[in-house]
């Protein structure tokens, strides 16, 4: 199998600008993410114990509720931090790529990709990264990978009110139009954002069933990290987390509110 290389600004990022084993639980956005993503999960994952492999697991956020759950959890990640603090947790985990994962074929019940195609801009390496999770899931075993959305960086910079620097502004509006943040720009590392009828043809073209696209956060994901933000408040346990995780669900069968999302999350079984 080929060797795949992660780019160094994207290494550098996860092990020195932010601290990922904190970003789902440190702000009320990133719970609401944690939150859905939890349950859309839930849905469709077998009943525990089965194995699971976590590809791209980070720290291993979701590897600790999935313990729980009573499932079987292996972690693969490309960056050592990442991998070391998965470790220290007392996680199953191991440096890999998900363009060329070591695990057998057939060997695992669900493949998770929740954060490997956020950051491979050429298609093809998403197609390999998603055709390997379908190599190592069994027949009939589930897919599931999350995208960053198209226009989540419009909404993000409205709530930060940094869409007003001209730079920030720029890069923003060539993300809307071809899904790509270049290496070397500031603000976030290389990174790629999904519409949700490209990360859907990605699953099908990778030889997944047909999959199920998700919003995740829902169209208020913005609203909750603006007021955060500009009122210096945690919004953990209040009424408005709690509408817009209501308006998360609510928007579910509107397929014309997916683009509000800050996140997706496509579900689909394996061959």
């Amino acid at each position: 199998m080929p060797t795949h290389t992660v780019g160094p600004e994207i290494i550098a990022f996860y092990s020195e600008t932010i601290s990922e084993s904190d970003r789902l639980s440190s702000s009320a956005d990133g719970m609401l993410e944690m939150v859905r993503t939890q349950e859309l999960l839930r849905r469709h994952l077998p009943i525990a114990p089965a194995r699971v492999i976590d590809i791209g697991g980070g720290p291993g956020a979701h590897a600790r509720w999935l313990t729980k759950d009573g499932y079987d959890v292996d972690l693969i990640d490309p960056v050592p931090r990442h991998v070391a603090e998965a470790a220290a947790a007392g996680f199953s985990s191991a440096l890999g790529d998900a363009r060329a994962l070591s695990a057998a074929d057939d060997s695992y019940d669900v493949a998770l990709v929740l954060g490997p195609l956020y950051h491979l801009l050429d298609r093809d390496d998403r197609i390999q990264a998603l055709c390997e999770a379908a190599r190592v899931v069994r027949p009939g075993g589930l897919v599931a990978a999350a995208a960053i959305g198209r226009y989540a960086s419009l909404f993000e910079h409205v709530a930060t009110t940094m869409l007003t620097i001209d730079r920030v502004r720029e890069a923003v509006t060539d993300i809307m139009v071809s899904g790509v943040h270049e290496p070397g720009r500031k603000g976030f590392t290389s990174a790629y954002f999904h519409t949700g009828e490209s990360l859907a043809a990605e699953m099908r073209e990778a030889g997944l069933g047909e999959p199920q696209v998700y919003g995740i956060e829902g169209p208020a994901w913005s609203a909750l990290k603006a007021t955060e933000q500009h009122t210096g408040n945690s919004l953990a346990d209040t009424k408005m987390f709690e509408a817009a995780l209501t308006a998360a669900r609510l928007a579910e069968p509107h397929p014309d509110l997916l683009a509000a999302s800050s996140h997706m999350l496509a579900v689909a079984t394996a061959a």
